[in-house]
């Protein structure tokens, strides 16, 4: 299976890079101004010789920018570091799935036109800020540094001259990774989503990704169900711990 060779962990994190990153014995602390769990989290995929004062320094690091202490549990997180944050009161938040797909038949094709640029117009962040956006328009620049600092494809689908369906995609060696999936209430129901990540998944191959992966929140069943029909399977599962 795909996901028994991809490190999971070192793939998102690189796809979706914190603009501000501390090392904290073989964990990584990022901050990004409080926009999104997953640019604001301790990666622990180390063991720390003294895991009890590595989680008092992580809280201490979060606790001093204002924010709530957040630890991505992926599949290089400490061992027994999960039930220790259960055990200090930490909560599970946002079950999320891995899935994988080949790239060794090309994808089926799109059926809307699709325009796919090399960085994200104004119009496409406001697009996809408007279904995923949780932070406000200061959240909305905080997360348009986060997309910036990777080179990415940024697809949409267009509807009287505006994007009414987005998708990004990062090349990551052979693999691609698909972000930012995202139509707009008015026009699902259309296709317009299954078009964005069909034109991603073929330009991502045709500049050599032989394998790709998404992350979802596992409890939504929409889009975990054309994810399955496009042919992507689950390869693995991570949660967020919070206090």
């Amino acid at each position: 299976m795909i996901g028994e060779y991809l490190d999971f962990d070192a793939l998102v994190h690189r796809a979706w890079p914190a603009p501000y990153q501390e090392d904290l014995d073989g964990w990584v602390l990022r901050h990004a101004d409080g926009v999104t769990k997953r640019a604001n989290s301790v990666l622990p995929w180390a063991e720390p010789e003294d895991l009890d004062a590595a989680v008092d320094a992580a809280e201490k690091f979060y606790a001093e920018r204002g924010l709530p202490c957040v630890f991505s549990m992926g599949p290089r997180a400490a061992p027994g570091l999960d039930q220790m944050l259960a055990g200090r009161g930490y909560r599970v938040v946002d079950e999320t799935a891995y899935m994988t797909t080949s790239m060794a038949e090309e994808p089926e094709p799109a059926a809307h036109e699709v325009k796919i640029a090399d960085r994200p117009a104004e119009e496409w962040l406001a697009t996809w800020w408007a279904v995923d956006g949780r932070f406000g328009e200061d959240g909305l620049r905080g997360a348009g540094r986060i997309l910036r600092g990777t080179p990415a494809s940024y697809a949409a689908v267009h509807q009287d001259g505006k994007p009414v369906a987005v998708g990004r995609s990062v090349l990551q060696g052979g693999t691609l990774g698909i972000y930012c999936m995202a139509t707009l209430p008015g026009a699902r129901r259309r296709g317009l989503g299954r078009s964005v990540l069909r034109a991603l998944l073929a330009h991502g191959r045709a500049r050599g990704a032989t394998n790709a992966y998404l992350v979802v929140v596992a409890a939504n069943s929409a889009a975990v169900a054309l994810y399955t029909k496009e042919g992507f399977t689950l390869s693995g599962r991570y949660h967020y711990r919070v206090r």
